[in-house]
């Protein structure tokens, strides 16, 4: 009987020591940490953790009242608080705090065979702000807390300009190559009231890790300049929008049914800003058809003297042999007959402005003397060709850019810039009572980057 059980041991001893037993073992039980690591992954940019992070601002539908703030943690912390104060030059903001609870939900992801990263994600809104006054404001609960952050609310003053920053797609090697964009862009205006992005976030829409790397390369500006995003194809896997989406976002709900937080608007006192779902417009027709409908509906009750609309897909675009032409066929007429102002779009990895007359001849006049503004631009590394469409009064390939507008009064001003901080394109439009607007073109001498 001894002899058995030594043959027993001998067996099991040997098992276990095997690599094939070994290798099962350790995967099953390893940390999911340490599959990340064994796969060159940023741990610290995929896992949360008890303290707060991903931190972002959001625009309302009313952004000179209230704004949206999104973080997440690890699994141990299901629910939050924002607490927010007028700041002060002490810490005597500490003495009248107000607190706001967030909604959390958990989301669980998983991609490909990457390891599975479990979350739960904080959203709330601070409402009955005071337009123009300056907030500082915290996230967490109980014992973690994130630092605390400061944030101006844009003014009603209509002699006091809003500005905001635009950036095209990021999508690719976003933490390696489009961080120092981000930067060099608050560097350049750190004032702005807002950032908006014009679809492309990341590539591939379920996959955390690049979630993460957007989160990082923007970093503390995300949590003290609040964004505006539209989804783009990339947001988009099979048919079905990023989950990460709706979580770590708080954008506007007042767009139609079953687009909320995709098509949306946003006003202030004299710009109203406009989300179409790009995708949704391309893949289905109820959605497109919808979406029209809405549009028309919301220019034709618009008071606000400014209106840009931003969407992922160009109705004009700079790629060679690419063309949008059922955007167009079903949108253009809706813009020009209400005179917008400009349309800020990316997809085309390529930089293209130009004016286009607004005629319900869709295919048409191209007359740049007056019309819509419509400019393709891209923050990110990918690039394609361009082509010479004439459209275009300015355009560069093999360039990353980000872009300034400013409004105020009767003048929107318009300037790009390369990663670098230099100035590419410039114009101004000239808002005249019951005309077309004027536009100025302040295009620097330096040559196009083809």
């Amino acid at each position: 009987m001894n002899c058995i059980k030594k043959e027993i041991y001998k067996i099991f001893c040997f098992f276990i020591c095997s690599s094939s037993f070994h290798t099962a073992f350790s995967q099953s039980h390893s940390h999911p940490h340490d599959h990340a690591a064994s796969l060159n992954m940023d741990v610290k940019v995929l896992f949360p953790s008890a303290t707060p992070d991903r931190i972002i601002l959001n625009l309302t539908a009313t952004p000179e009242t209230s704004i949206g703030v999104n973080w997440r943690t690890d699994t141990t912390i299901t629910k939050g608080e924002i607490q927010v104060a007028f700041a002060t030059d002490g810490t005597q903001f500490l003495k009248n705090v107000r607190t706001i609870y967030a909604n959390s939900e958990y989301l669980k992801v998983k991609y490909q065979q990457e390891p599975e990263v479990s979350a739960y994600y904080h959203s709330g809104i601070i409402e009955n702000l005071e337009p123009g006054a300056l907030y500082v404001y915290r996230v967490g609960d109980d014992k973690q807390w994130s630092e605390w952050f400061q944030f101006r609310m844009p003014t009603k003053d209509p002699n006091r300009p809003i500005s905001f920053l635009y950036f095209g797609d990021a999508q690719n090697d976003v933490k390696s190559l489009w961080s120092r964009v981000i930067r060099e862009a608050y560097k350049t205006m750190p004032e702005v009231n807002f950032m908006l992005h014009a679809g492309d976030l990341i590539n591939r829409h379920d996959h955390d890790v690049e979630w993460g790397e957007w989160f990082y390369a923007g970093s503390y500006i995300h949590s003290t300049v609040p964004s505006v995003m539209t989804p783009g194809n990339h947001e988009y896997g099979k048919g079905k929008l990023s989950p990460h989406w709706r979580p770590q976002f708080t954008l506007p709900t007042n767009g139609p049914k079953g687009l909320e937080e995709t098509c949306y608007e946003v006003n202030y006192a004299d710009l109203k800003v406009i989300s179409l779902n790009a995708e949704e417009i391309d893949e289905s027709e109820h959605y497109a058809t919808t979406q029209a409908k809405w549009l028309d509906s919301v220019l034709t009750n618009n008071p606000r003297k400014w209106t840009a609309i931003t969407l992922h897909y160009p109705f004009y675009s700079t790629k060679p042999n690419r063309d949008n032409i059922e955007l167009r066929k079903r949108f253009k007429p809706i813009l020009d007959k209400h005179k917008v102002d400009i349309v800020l779009q990316g997809h085309d990895h390529a930089y293209g402005r130009g004016i286009v007359y607004n005629t319900i001849n869709v295919q048409g006049n191209k007359n740049q003397s007056f019309g819509t503004v419509y400019v393709v631009s891209v923050s990110g590394p990918k690039m394609y060709d361009i082509s010479n469409d004439p459209w275009m009064s300015r355009k560069a390939s093999n360039t990353q850019l980000f872009q300034l507008l400013t409004v105020k009064g009767n003048v929107l001003s318009y300037k790009a810039f390369t990663a670098t901080g230099e100035l590419y394109d410039a114009f101004e439009l000239q808002k005249q009572v019951g005309k077309a607007n004027v536009l100025v073109n302040k295009i620097p001498k330096t040559a196009e980057k083809n």
